[in-house]
This record gives structure tokens, C-alpha cells and sequence, in this order.
């Protein structure tokens, strides 16, 4: 029995060893930064489009778009940081083949941001995992600045935009920005990456976007039919209000794993689920909060003039509670204020949604975008 024990132990220390060895550099936090690992920092930004180790501001004056300015000093003096994507052209922000992860996005896009188009496929895949405006990716949906602070998404002064969601790739990755707008856009970014080993267990990053104006039926759903093993993550609102009093009664709904009528998880209401209460209500006016997994980030007022209607920016982050499914999922929200005499009201908001989610691939395909039209914020 000795002999057993020390042979278990032995064991125990030897695998406990090679985990330690064998540190892939991902799952980074403060508590292990002081560990090695043979990960390969990379970067791609219009200065190095490939990320190439060496290969970074080296753009000559015929090359770069910010020629005029760098023609005193030339080659390596900030002659490209930034590209133009002309009127419904599609460019290709990264693409990056092996094994590894993004960690980091920076961008600060000019122009309407619904009309800009982020779109990332992973590995030999031909439909996106993440298809979204790229306001509404970053939580900027109304197209205004607010500032953001949580663990998931910054944005910070004047409009950067900035994510840290971990998105693993096993063969290759490829991001792209369609410019669907009639203006030609400018667009500085960077895509800060590794290159290692990616555990198996590890899912694909996914985003989608949506929206109804207004809602029918007072049911918004914010994602259905995804087919497969995942977790859920993220989600963010944009809120239009088209009536008077408070909006947010509605319960948000996971359906899962074959329920039908009735989800698994039901929640108590709007501003509940994105952790505040009581109508976001401070002294009669509406508390913005940014937090590190939810917040009422953006509250955009009536001005007394075009600015008619009340509209919200919301997020909640699930990171410390991912909602796991098996084999399906299904979420919606209830678009529910307050009538007369104590009553529920059915309304028809403006609501547009981004969920965010990890899965196995392949994923289920995902609905059109809508029209150009039925994007705008109006």
C-alpha cells in the first residue's frame, strides 16, 4: 500500500510538473503573469499587415497613406497607421494562419459605425462566427460615444474602441471590415495575438446581430437556433423607447437543451438581469454605471429638439457565470413597461442585441442583416 502511494504521489508531482512546463501563454491574469511560456507574441496593424516578426513600419512614402505627413522624415516615421475603405468595399483587417488566439482589438472607425461591418471566420470555415456593426460590437449601437469600462470592452476618449474577448483558432483566422455606407472610411487598428497550442477543450468565439423596430408582439429575441455545445456569454442592448414611463419590466429567457414552452432560466426583469434595480433609478433621473460585468453605460435624452425619444446602452457579461448548453439555446426579452392602473403594457421599442457565445463548430447558419435601411439609427 506504501509503495502504491508513493508511486501516486510521485505521479501527481510529475503531471503537476509538466502542466507547469508545458504553460501554453494563455488565461493570463496577475496571478500568473510571472509564468514562461514558448507562446509567440504578434501584432497586425496597417503597419504590419501580416504580423511578421521584423516587418513592422516599414512602409515607404509611395506606400503609406499618411505620406504627406512623414514626407520630412520617411520610411519608418509613421508613413502608414492607418487604411481607407471606400464605399462598399470590404477590407481584410487580419489574417493569420496556425494555431493560437486573439487577445487583444484596438480600432477607432470614422464614420456611421452600423455601416461598418466586422465579420471573423475561423479556420477553414466560409460563413462568419462573428457578423455585427462595429458600434454595436464595441457597445456603441446609437452611434454616440459613451464610456465603457468593463473587463470584456473599453471605450475610451475620443472613440476607441477596445475588446479583450480570448478567441482561439486552430488552422487560420480572417477579419474583415465591409464599409456599406456611400463615405469613404478611415480606420486605424490593431490585432494583438498569439501563436501557441489551443487546448481542445477550447470553443470558437461567436457574436450576432439584431434588431426590430419595433419590437412585434412585445418578444424580442436576441439569438435562436444555435445547434451545438457552448456557452453563453455576453450580451448588450441598445434601447429606443416609444412611450412614456418605465420600460424595462420585461424578463429576459433561456430556452436550452429542448425546452419549448418554457425556459430553464427565467429572470425578474430588465434592469435585474443587467444588475441595477429599480429602473436604474437615482433621485428621479436615470444612473449610468459601467462595472466590470454589467452596466447601464449610455443614457442618451430627449434634447428638446430631434432628439425625441430616450434611448439606452446596456451590457451584462457573463464570466464568472456562462450559461453552458448541451445542444440548443434559444434567449429572448420582453419589451414590457407600465399602463394605467397598475398594469403591465405590451410596447414596441427599438431594440437592436449582440449575444456572445462560444460553441464547437460547426455553427448553425445566421439569419441575413438586415437592409442598410433597417439599420440606421433614426
Amino acid at each position: 500500500m506504501k509503495k502504491l502511494l508513493l508511486i501516486a504521489l510521485a505521479a501527481g508531482i510529475y503531471g503537476s510538473a509538466q502542466a507547469q512546463k508545458t504553460f501554453n501563454g494563455l488565461d493570463t491574469h496577475i496571478g500568473n503573469l510571472y509564468r514562461l511560456s514558448d507562446a509567440k507574441t504578434r501584432s497586425i496593424s496597417p503597419e504590419n499587415f501580416t504580423g511578421e516578426p521584423g516587418k513592422g513600419g516599414m512602409a515607404t512614402l509611395e506606400q503609406g497613406n499618411a505620406r504627406n505627413a512623414a514626407r520630412d522624415l520617411g520610411q519608418g516615421w509613421k508613413v502608414n497607421p492607418y487604411i481607407h475603405i471606400e464605399p462598399g468595399k470590404t477590407f481584410t483587417l487580419a489574417e493569420i494562419n496556425g494555431s493560437g488566439a486573439i487577445q487583444h482589438i484596438w480600432m477607432t472607425p470614422t464614420g456611421n459605425w452600423r455601416y461598418s461591418i466586422l465579420r471573423f471566420y475561423w479556420d477553414d470555415e466560409t460563413t462568419p462566427s462573428v457578423e455585427v456593426p462595429v458600434g454595436d460590437f464595441f457597445g456603441m449601437g446609437w452611434g454616440e460615444y459613451a464610456q465603457m469600462n468593463s473587463l470584456a470592452v473599453t471605450v475610451n476618449p475620443g472613440s476607441a474602441f477596445n475588446c479583450y474577448w480570448t478567441m482561439p483558432f486552430r488552422k487560420k483566422c480572417k477579419i474583415t471590415m465591409e464599409n456599406i455606407n456611400t463615405e469613404r472610411m478611415t480606420l486605424y487598428y490593431q490585432v494583438d495575438y498569439t501563436l501557441t497550442e489551443v487546448p481542445e477543450d477550447a470553443g470558437y468565439f461567436h457574436a450576432q446581430f439584431r434588431r426590430s423596430n419595433p419590437v412585434k408582439g412585445a418578444d424580442f429575441t436576441l439569438i435562436d437556433g444555435i445547434k451545438g455545445k457552448g456557452q453563453y456569454v455576453g450580451t448588450y442592448l441598445a434601447w429606443g423607447v416609444n412611450n412614456n414611463g418605465w420600460w424595462g419590466e420585461g424578463e429576459i429567457k433561456f430556452f436550452m437543451d429542448g425546452d419549448t414552452k418554457f425556459p430553464t432560466i427565467c429572470g425578474t426583469g430588465t434592469e435585474d438581469y443587467f444588475c441595477g434595480s429599480y429602473n436604474f433609478d437615482n433621485k428621479g433621473k436615470y444612473q449610468e454605471f459601467s462595472t466590470p460585468y454589467a452596466g447601464l453605460h449610455q443614457v442618451i435624452r430627449p434634447d428638446g429638439l430631434y432628439k425625441s425619444q430616450q434611448r439606452f446602452g446596456m451590457y451584462r457579461w457573463h464570466i464568472t457565470d456562462p450559461i453552458r448548453f448541451e445542444k440548443d439555446l434559444k434567449v429572448t426579452i420582453q419589451d414590457l413597461g407600465w399602463r394605467s392602473g397598475g398594469r403591465y403594457l405590451p410596447q414596441q421599442s427599438d431594440i437592436s442585441s449582440v449575444v456572445f457565445w462560444y460553441q464547437r463548430e460547426p455553427h448553425a447558419p445566421f439569419p441575413k442583416l438586415p437592409s442598410k435601411d433597417d439599420m440606421e439609427v433614426n
